[in-house]
């Protein structure tokens, strides 16, 4: 065990390693995902662990601050919620895609909207644009080299300072105020995130697009919650460093109410102002890459919810065609 782990980290790793001889997947699992946003990296020894740093450094350039993990970024999830609404997009390779999910904001978003703009070591011709945005008010946090996108997508939601936050990827555009809806509907407090589209499952193994209404998972192009609930079930587990299956992994933990309660609700909110655009991330990639990716972190679903079928809301059916 290395000595120079933080105190907090070592209590951490302590406590995973109780969590993991009572067969506490769940919590064992929660506590190696605390690990890693504190950027180390626990590696099992029989009954024992070992604790190395698993993230770049931290670099300070021309007075700003380049993180090299999420848990370097300074959070604001212990203060008191200001404003309605706090919306968190990465900056991708595609600068035209930022830049036209940016303009609708500007036009769309309802007044005091926060913009969180991560730039997890964007294409070298954002910089200019990123650094004009911060520089007239808008929060860019900086990373010192690509983090992927559970890592960024947290660095990002440690400064979300409003009541709801709400994730969206470059490849949506809105055409109206897609955010008010979105904000109301998370005043029921049954419902626990909301967004534009919806899958659902009759086994966790294959999902289907689902029509507006309740859902077993809201899809990450566009999906709101609360950020008390962000603070207290996150962060999002960084080894999803590739995107896909993220959102479901992420619904099914803000529904989890525990085995025997009744889990909480996603809805799929029906004829939002919404442009989907081409998914650069997804069609960048060669097809058996993208499926190697997508594989392993369904893997980690089935991990943590595989027998879980009282999260579904078809689980006693197995109609789905496989769509992921």
């Amino acid at each position: 065990m290395t000595a120079r782990a933080p105190k907090e980290v070592l209590d951490l790793a302590h406590a995973r390693s109780a969590a993991r001889a009572a067969r506490d997947w769940e919590a064992a699992d929660r506590h190696r995902t605390a690990i890693e946003a504190a950027g180390w990296k626990v590696v099992d020894r029989g009954t024992d662990f070992a604790l190395s740093p698993q993230h770049p450094p931290d670099i300070v350039e021309e007075g700003r601050i380049r993180y090299g993990s999420s848990a370097s970024v300074p959070s604001r999830l212990g203060e008191p919620a200001t404003g309605s609404v706090t919306v968190v997009l990465l900056a991708t390779a595609w600068t035209d895609d930022v830049t036209r999910t940016l303009a609708a904001l500007e036009v769309h978003a309802p007044p005091a909207t926060q913009v969180v703009i991560v730039a997890d070591d964007p294409a070298p011709e954002q910089t200019e644009r990123l650094e004009s945005l911060h520089r007239a008010g808008t929060e860019v946090v900086w990373t010192s080299a690509s983090l992927g996108t559970a890592a960024a997508l947290n660095a990002g939601l440690r400064r979300a300072a409003a009541e709801i936050v709400i994730v969206t990827d470059t490849s949506v555009e809105l055409v109206g105020n897609a955010i008010t809806p979105l904000v109301q509907a998370l005043r029921d407090p049954t419902i626990a995130l909301a967004g534009g589209w919806g899958i659902v499952s009759g086994d966790l193994r294959r999902f289907r697009d689902a029509p507006p209404g309740d859902v077993d998972v809201i899809e990450g192009y566009l999906m709101a919650f609360r950020r008390d609930d962000f603070a207290a079930r996150g962060p999002l587990d960084e080894r999803f460093h590739f995107y896909r299956n993220l959102d479901i992994w992420w619904s099914l933990v803000l529904r989890d109410e525990g085995e025997g309660q009744p889990p909480r609700r996603a809805v799929a909110l029906a004829d939002l102002p919404l442009r989907r655009h081409r998914h650069r991330g997804y069609a960048a990639l060669p097809e058996a890459e993208r499926d190697r990716l997508s594989k392993r972190n369904f893997y980690r679903i089935i991990d943590r919810f595989g027998d879980r079928r009282d999260l579904l809301l078809e689980r006693d059916q197995t109609r789905a065609s496989g769509r992921r």
